[in-house]
């Protein structure tokens, strides 16, 4: 069984940044690409971006030159750097090993003034 541990959401005015860190409480990185999800008030969960255990990186279209996903093997966890926040950005974000069963808690991020 993997646990998932999510941080550094919180509240930020718009345009300011914010960096989320996902921990696994086993090595599972070497294995899977890591993907952060998020997930909106009535809407449905989306992509943000995922990382290959080789380090290739996918963004989805809206957060393309705002959001940076990056991971550190050796201590088992994967970062989401967020820059240029939105209110449309607001929303609980998930880390997750992709086509698996795990998901974290979630850590909620409010873009609000």
């Amino acid at each position: 069984q993997v646990q998932l541990v999510e941080s550094g959401g919180g509240l930020v005015q718009p345009g300011g940044s914010l960096r989320l860190s996902c921990t696994a409480s086993r090595s599972i990185f070497s294995i899977y690409t890591m993907g952060w999800y998020r997930q909106a008030p009535g809407k449905q969960r989306e992509l943000v971006a995922t990382i290959s255990s080789s380090g290739r990186t996918i963004y989805a279209d809206s957060m393309k030159g705002r959001f940076t996903i990056s991971r550190d093997n050796a201590k088992n966890t994967v970062y989401l750097q967020m820059n240029s926040l939105k209110s449309g950005d607001t929303a609980v974000y998930y880390c997750h090993p992709m086509y698996s069963d795990y998901w974290g808690q979630g850590t909620q991020v409010t873009v609000s003034s």
